[in-house]
């Protein structure tokens, strides 16, 4: 099973910038198809963007235009760049296949959108 680790999350003020990644180890990486998850406190978990390993991409409509996925197949990492960040972004961020595989959920990453 793969195994992925979450970074690069922190705290940012309303309109600003983090860029998430997520190294995966294992092989097979290039042909899974990724995503990038949320959950807010006392919310489901929810997929917020997407991208196939044919480099295919969606995005759920709250975050459309401001958050790009991208993946670096050679180093085995999924990126989400997020932009003009809002409070409603606050949240624990994960990566996982897609769909999620149970036991391939890491720690995750907290993003904090504060003033």
């Amino acid at each position: 099973q793969a195994q992925l680790v979450e970074s690069g999350g922190g705290l940012v003020q309303p309109g600003g910038s983090l860029r998430l990644s997520c190294a995966a180890s294992g092989s097979g990486f290039s042909v899974f198809d990724m995503g990038w998850y949320r959950q807010a406190s006392g919310k489901q978990r929810e997929l917020v963007a997407s991208i196939t390993g044919g480099h295919s991409i969606s995005y759920a409509e709250t975050v459309k235009g401001r958050f790009t996925i991208s993946r670096d197949n050679a180093k085995k990492v999924v990126y989400l760049q997020m932009n003009s960040l809002k409070l409603e972004d606050t949240a624990v961020y994960y990566c996982n296949k897609v769909p999620a595989v149970l036991s391939s959920w890491g720690q995750g990453t907290q993003v904090t959108v504060s003033s």
